[in-house]
């Protein structure tokens, strides 16, 4: 794994950080480094952005609200939001509709990443939930309600307002107080408006802008679809707790992990469920999130029973943009990920580019690394 985790800074990123488990057995790795301006060793225990990875966190507090009779999966959410999505839309678009993305609303940061002066906008910016919103259903629909999967982080900002009309307490709060704080996830938050990475961190470079660090960053834009921080250590524990049944009832993690194509042609290439992907590799079906944000990403994979797990990011985003084909700093990290997630015995030699494509939902055409030239 050392071997396979500095491959991923000799490809072109700054510094990539991991932390796996197997079993009872820990591991915790970095490589490269934490600044491009001031060299610093990047060390396993650094907070990062986790990005949508939040949506994990989201949907699994709607589920337990669910589970506690509060709403139902198959609610129209214009009955439990009307003056956010009236009309006809809010009576066809359900809560299970919004938390597995075949609602076909429309993404809003397609419409608000349209050229390289939107990302300084946003970098000190405090977007109400609401407008985010307001941006998404002024979109065209991607589907008819239901019909199929399309990714929108609109889906997951009308999550977190549902949290708050069902409560009558902020989102952060509900997530803090039913997985948070439970589970000692220490490192992990809710930044709000304080754009800082409170806690040792990395710095954040879109590789478009070069050196320049953006991890001083207003993340309102994000909110309840991708604001978290946290670590690679406390993202393991979240996700072993939540597919342990720790977290739901056994009913709900069932609802939970149900998935739908994301690319109906290629089966192969994964589902969705509500809030959590899924994946097939050499070694079983594995469950978990990506997070793609300004500067950040995070990957978060593991086995059904929580025996294997791997959560590994990287302080470098949009180095894709406008190639054709995976970029080499994708082939390593995607070697990396598969040499924790499979043990070597069961690879017989072959290639992780081979064996795995990963379903990165945040990379999909029309999503957050489709960012439009100046």
């Amino acid at each position: 794994m050392r071997t396979a985790l500095a491959a991923v800074p000799e490809a072109g990123v700054p510094g990539a950080l991991a932390a796996v488990r197997d079993g009872r057995h820990d591991w915790r790795g970095s490589a490269g480094q934490a600044y491009l301006t001031s060299p610093r060793p990047m060390q396993p225990q650094l907070r990062h952005r986790i990005g949508s990875i939040t949506k994990t966190f989201v949907a699994t507090t709607v589920l337990q609200l669910v589970d506690e009779g509060r709403l139902g999966l198959d609610d129209p959410i214009g009955e439990l939001l009307p003056e956010i999505v009236p009309g006809e839309r809010g009576a066809e678009v359900t809560v299970r509709m919004l938390l597995n993305h075949t609602s076909g609303i429309g993404n809003y940061t397609n419409a608000m990443l349209d050229s390289w002066a939107a990302i300084d906008q946003m970098q000190v910016t405090t977007y109400a939930p609401a407008d985010l919103v307001a941006m998404g259903l002024a979109m065209p629909p991607t589907n008819v309600p239901g019909a199929g999967f399309s990714y929108s982080n609109t889906n997951y900002i009308l999550a977190g307002l549902l949290i708050e009309s069902i409560t009558g307490n902020p989102a952060a709060a509900e997530v803090q107080q039913r997985i948070l704080r439970p589970l000692k996830l220490t490192g992990t938050s809710f930044p709000g408006t304080d754009p800082t990475i409170r806690g040792p961190h990395s710095g954040a470079y879109f590789a478009p802008f070069g050196v320049r660090d953006l991890s001083e960053f207003n993340m309102s834009w994000g909110w309840t679809a991708g604001e978290m921080i946290g670590t690679t250590a406390d993202l393991n524990t979240f996700f072993r707790a939540l597919l342990g049944g720790d977290l739901l009832s056994p009913a709900m993690l069932d609802e939970m992990l149900a998935g739908v194509p994301m690319f109906p042609d290629v089966p192969e290439a994964g589902s969705y469920g509500l809030g959590i992907l899924s994946l097939s590799t050499p070694c079983g079906e594995f469950f978990g999130h990506d997070g793609l944000v300004i500067g950040h990403q995070m990957f978060s994979l593991h086995s059904r029973d929580g025996g294997r797990q791997v959560s590994a990011g990287i302080n470098l985003s949009h180095y894709q943009i406008g190639l054709p084909e995976a970029h080499p700093i994708d082939i390593a990290w995607q070697s990396f990920l598969l040499t924790a997630m499979c043990p070597t015995s069961e690879m017989s030699g072959r290639s992780a580019v081979d064996v795995l494509q990963l379903p990165s939902v945040t990379r999909m055409p029309g999503n957050e690394a489709a960012v439009a030239g100046p």
